[in-house]
């Protein structure tokens, strides 16, 4: 059975994917902007560069688009909340995409042959890769022809990228083949790192921008703890996927604790609004905060006699300050946390079932412990696979 799991191909992997949604590197980040919104089924979008070889000839195929790399929406809130660039929001939307790359560590994004192995795949990733990029047939000539000009098209095959979860998901359809280990916990596998980003409930999300972006690339979270060290919340890209641009004047005011609120409750309470409108003032963020209309408020958002009251619903425990407690009721995504005793096959479920390339994990009193990845979890299946090849 061992010896089937290893003849597997990337291609295998890649059946019933859909092929990438191009952006031209040329593409400014307002472009980038448009692409997201109109994205439903992925919250990121691949960036192409032409290669400098495209005008020979035909037949020759080292003229083809190169995938340079992937943006989401947490990458144009961290560019846009740059000090530079809050002042002259307009003109930053205008940076070419590329300045979201900037951060982009050479070879996490890799061009592969859909037969290449399983294995080698693996390998791949551990080396840094987090996105594959496999060429795909299209199954529609009509379509084929009408997406010939497409930097995703090239000499009638299209791409779609395999991802780190896509490998944990087909392995965890065979984790038969893993045991022993996938019943082992995973402190005792030492696939638990404690090395991520935290920052203080309280602190100002503007000293979290940095935290946020290093997050982004390893395509992990920022964990939000209060002051004895207890997990209350997490910034991470998919909570800053429900964001727009215009939304980021209002997170470089807030705190980390108002921000989680903000996000979690859909509609923030009426004191964190006039906060907000106070402190763009203050800033002389004038271009943004017209932008933002802040002025005719909603009616579904909190009162601040609603929002008192449900704080003093909640246990003292969530009481850490009126945004937390809201948080806590209205949280929209569960933090995903295990602990130091669970499984590896425990593990990797939660992971794919909340789609997040990580889990917390923490002690009995809610304090982070650390974390495991993808990548710390891949490490010890590749090793197991090896040692049958």
């Amino acid at each position: 059975m061992a010896v089937r799991l290893l003849s597997y191909k990337i291609a295998d992997l890649c059946l019933g994917k859909p092929p990438l949604r191009p952006l031209s590197a040329s593409a400014t980040v307002g472009d980038a902007v448009t692409a997201l919104k109109a994205s439903d089924d992925d919250c990121h979008i691949s960036v192409w560069s032409r290669d400098p070889l495209l005008d020979a000839p035909e037949n020759d195929s080292s003229g083809e688009y190169l995938c340079v790399g992937k943006v989401c929406m947490a990458d144009v809130i961290c560019h846009l909340s740059k000090a530079e660039n809050l002042s002259s929001p307009s003109s930053a939307l205008q940076s070419p995409v590329s300045v979201l790359l900037q951060s982009e560590v050479p070879g996490r994004v890799r061009h592969v042959d859909p037969s290449l192995s399983l294995l080698e795949a693996m390998d791949l990733i551990l080396q840094g890769a987090q996105n594959l990029v496999v060429p795909i047939k299209s199954n529609s000539r009509k379509k084929l022809q009408n997406s010939l000009m497409s930097p995703t098209t090239h000499y009638r095959c299209e791409f779609c990228w395999l991802t780190q979860e896509d490998v944990i998901r087909f392995l965890l359809n065979s984790i038969g083949y893993f045991s022993p280990i996938s019943a082992l916990s995973i402190d005792a596998l030492g696939v638990i790192t404690t090395e991520f980003s935290v920052v203080g409930y309280h602190c100002l999300v503007s000293s979290a921008i940095g935290a946020i972006s290093s997050s982004l690339a390893e395509q992990t979270s920022v964990a939000v703890v209060d002051h004895d060290g207890i997990l209350v919340g997490e910034i991470s890209p998919f909570t800053l996927a429900c964001c727009d641009e215009i939304v980021t004047a209002t997170i470089t005011t807030l705190s980390v604790g108002d921000l989680i609120a903000y996000l979690d409750c859909g509609s923030p309470p009426k004191e964190i609004v006039r906060f907000v409108k106070t402190r763009m003032k203050e800033m002389d963020l004038k271009e943004m905060s017209e932008k933002v209309n802040f002025f005719d408020i909603p009616s579904n958002y909190y009162s601040d006699e609603e929002f008192s009251s449900l704080a003093s619903s909640l246990p003292r425990s969530s009481r850490y300050s009126r945004s937390c407690s809201i948080s806590a009721r209205m949280r929209r995504a569960e933090i995903v946390v295990c602990h130091p005793e669970s499984s590896l096959a425990a593990v990797m479920v939660q992971a794919i079932t909340h789609r997040v390339n990580y889990v917390w994990v923490i002690e009995e009193d809610y304090s982070v412990f650390g974390m495991v990845t993808f990548s710390n979890i891949l490490k010890v299946l590749y090793e197991h696979l090896k040692s049958m090849a």
